[in-house]
């Protein structure tokens, strides 16, 4: 699991880890600790998932029907429960994008403008 919260790590902003799990599946099918570790990476290891919530969030995509799941053969020679993103998975991901990039872009501007 990645390192535990230092002064350099945030908490996640309400409601954006599911759509940050399905984009790190998206571009590879995965288990969730390697999804807790990719997306520590692609954030410059800024965010930090823990099992507590990741977990979850992944039975919870599972349910929608966003994330299918197989168990697999690890790279340790373990079982582990691989998720790929479905096609209402991919529909789901392309709302949460651009819902993100409009509230992202308003929060920008708000921003900006108490400066």
């Amino acid at each position: 699991m990645p390192p535990p919260p230092d002064s350099k790590t945030s908490g996640l902003l309400q409601g954006t880890l599911d759509m940050m799990i399905l984009q790190v599946v998206a571009l590879d099918p995965q288990h969730g600790y390697a999804i807790a570790v990719r997306l520590h990476q692609i954030s410059n290891d800024v965010l930090q998932v823990q099992q507590g919530s990741l977990y979850p969030a992944l039975h919870r995509l599972e349910r929608k029907g966003w994330l299918s799941a197989e168990w697999r053969g690890s790279e340790l020679g373990r079982m582990a429960k691989v998720y790929s993103l479905t096609s209402a998975g991919e529909k789901q991901l392309a709302t949460e994008a651009e819902n993100w990039r409009r509230m992202s872009g308003a929060i920008s501007l708000v921003m900006g403008s108490a400066q």
